[in-house]
């Protein structure tokens, strides 16, 4: 029977330069340079998701419906972590100061890419509609705000949002139990 998932066979032949086991990717996603993406085990990618270029999601994780990854530079995203429904990650964007071209259909000699890394650190979630720009991390357990914009790196367990995010208080660690239980 087809469900809206690929199968463990299907997945093996995507191309993607590594994958764990218990992995749910939908039909309806988009993935580009497949051998530069790396999946772990436990992971779920929801229909209409887009992953392109960089891209190390590790273990127990969830992307869900809408949300675009775009490595240009490299995106992690570590255990136990997630992003909402229509987020958009971009580790490269253009310069938009006006002293560049901006668009891919522009001749690379007169833009100014800005590359860089995004790390989505453990127990992390970031909010529905929110934007991460390249060379920021999201540290550990944080929870980031739906229609944020992370442009900076956030401080672990902290609870963020706003355009641009800020922290607003800290985040408990009670949800770290569940995980120690599992573990044992």
């Amino acid at each position: 029977m087809k469900t809206s998932f690929y199968t463990e066979d299907e997945l093996k032949e995507l191309g993607l330069k590594s994958i764990g086991s218990n992995v749910l990717i939908s039909r309806k996603t988009s993935i580009y340079s497949p051998e530069n993406i790396s999946i772990g085990n436990n992971v779920r990618i929801d229909d209409f998701c887009i992953l392109s270029g960089n891209i190390t999601i590790k273990n127990n994780i969830h992307i869900a419906a809408y949300s675009a990854l775009y490595g240009g530079g490299e995106i992690v995203i570590e255990d136990y972590s997630g992003v909402s429904p229509r987020c958009t990650l971009l580790s490269a964007t253009d310069d938009f100061s006006g002293n560049y071209l901006v668009g891919a259909c522009a001749e690379n000699k007169y833009r100014n890419v800005i590359k860089g890394t995004i790390t989505i650190g453990k127990y992390a979630q970031i909010g529905a509609g929110s934007t991460v720009l390249p060379n920021v991390i999201v540290g550990e357990g944080v929870a980031v705000g739906a229609m944020s914009l992370v442009n900076k790196t956030l401080p672990e367990w902290t609870i963020c949002f706003g355009v641009p995010a800020k922290k607003v208080t800290e985040r408990k660690k009670d949800l770290l139990q569940y995980i120690i239980r599992k573990q044992e």
